[in-house]
């Protein structure tokens, strides 16, 4: 007749502790598509074609998170006549346009199989009071040097090196009137 010692309760702990861990890692996965930026549908690096003859307005600047983590919304100040920061993509796809808050802009696209770039930015040089001046500084920095561009539905989030996100909302480009004289 064989006797069997009980499990020591400190050995059954590690066994527990890592189960506790594979559940909470599978918890994770489930739910990691809720609180992701970029959304888990999002098409990250879209083709410049599936932009063209699009309009987006800026809606929304997080800056880089603080030394505890918390995400910090940059105030985004309308242009003169309540004109939003604006991206444009022409119809060819070869160009982009828009507004800073104070100058306009226009670059050219470049797309490789990593996604595009805009090249050649070049703006207008109207005066503009420091706080506009430094936004726009800012803006033209962050669409020179951005990391990824993704697409959800009616969304276009910008991901810049720095980690600051620039969120874009779709705007409707009005038809032109056909046989008007």
């Amino acid at each position: 007749m064989s006797i069997q010692k009980p499990i020591p309760n400190i050995l059954k702990a590690p066994a527990r502790g890592l189960r506790s861990v594979v559940y909470g890692i599978g918890f994770t996965f489930l739910t990691a598509c809720s609180g992701v930026i970029p959304p888990c549908g999002a098409k990250m690096s879209p083709p410049s074609s599936e932009l063209r003859n699009t309009k987006w307005d800026l809606i929304r600047w997080n800056l880089t998170p603080n030394a505890n983590g918390e995400v910090r919304g940059r105030q985004i100040p309308m242009g003169d006549n309540s004109n939003p920061i604006q991206l444009a993509f022409d119809a060819n796809g070869e160009r982009v346009s828009g507004f800073t808050g104070c100058n306009r802009f226009t670059a050219s696209l470049s797309e490789d199989s990593r996604g595009f770039t805009f090249e050649k930015i070049t703006t207008t040089k109207m005066a503009c009071n420091s706080q506009r001046t430094e936004l726009e500084n800012d803006f033209l920095y962050e669409l020179n040097d951005y990391r990824n561009i993704v697409r959800d539905g009616d969304r276009l989030l910008m991901i810049g090196r720095d980690r600051e996100v620039l969120t874009f909302a779709q705007r409707d480009i009005p038809q032109s009137k056909s046989g008007s004289k």
